[in-house]
């Protein structure tokens, strides 16, 4: 049974489409990124995050990116491992999304302060969320939008804060890399989808796969 493309899916690709012909003109690059995602949302060994922290995460980083269709398939991910906590990060998400600019900002040093740009940082203080969510998925949460906004302003005191609520050494790394895969899904699907939207294919022999080999 073949493997669903996930990308092809949050961008809406029919098969044999022209966009779906383009993509295929870099089987490799298509088979790593299905696999990198098959490898954090479908690992053998969750013991270090579980696969509903992980869908958690996936649902409100895909709202900071502002892609409904990327929050509806990780809520739905969500919904299958956990349905009590769906409402509760959908509810963050927004607050988060209302409270934030779309980024990157944060602080620079030295040399490069002027090209600070100020934001918030993002924290949970409704308790009825943080019993739902509990300590390790709401400091997730948290470190989520850090370094999705502003990573700049990470720093140790940031890791330490997530080891305080239970995470390993082993989870915080899978936590970075899922926000980090997380980065390069989504902005792969918003110029798939730009590509669609502007009707940019007309004949992908001229029109994108010229510049797709350049």
């Amino acid at each position: 049974m073949p493997t669903i493309d996930v990308i092809d899916v949050l961008a809406g690709i029919d098969p044999d489409s022209a966009i779906d012909r383009l993509r295929a003109r870099r089987p490799e690059s298509r088979r790593h990124a299905q696999g990198s995602y098959d490898a954090l949302f479908a690992p053998a060994d969750t013991a270090h995050a579980s696969l509903a922290e992980r869908a958690a995460v996936a649902t409100f980083v895909a709202a900071l990116h502002r892609q409904d269709s990327a929050v509806a398939y990780y809520q739905a991910l969500l919904a299958r491992e956990d349905e009590r906590l769906v409402s509760t990060v959908l509810h963050l998400a927004d607050l988060a999304v209302g409270l934030t600019p779309a980024g990157p900002y944060g602080a620079f040093t030295g040399e490069n302060a002027p090209e600070s740009v100020p934001g918030p940082r993002f924290v949970i203080t409704d308790v009825a969320s943080t019993y739902v969510l509990g300590d390790r998925l709401s400091a997730a949460l948290e470190h989520a939008h850090l370094l999705t906004l502003h990573p700049r302003d990470a720093g140790p005191a940031d890791l330490q804060r997530l080891e305080d609520a239970g995470w390993s050494a082993t989870g915080i790394v899978t936590l970075s890399q899922l926000v980090a895969f997380l980065a390069f899904q989504l902005r792969v699907v918003a110029g798939l989808r730009a590509l669609q939207d502007a009707r940019a294919v007309v004949d992908p022999a001229v029109s994108i796969t010229e510049g797709a080999g350049r």
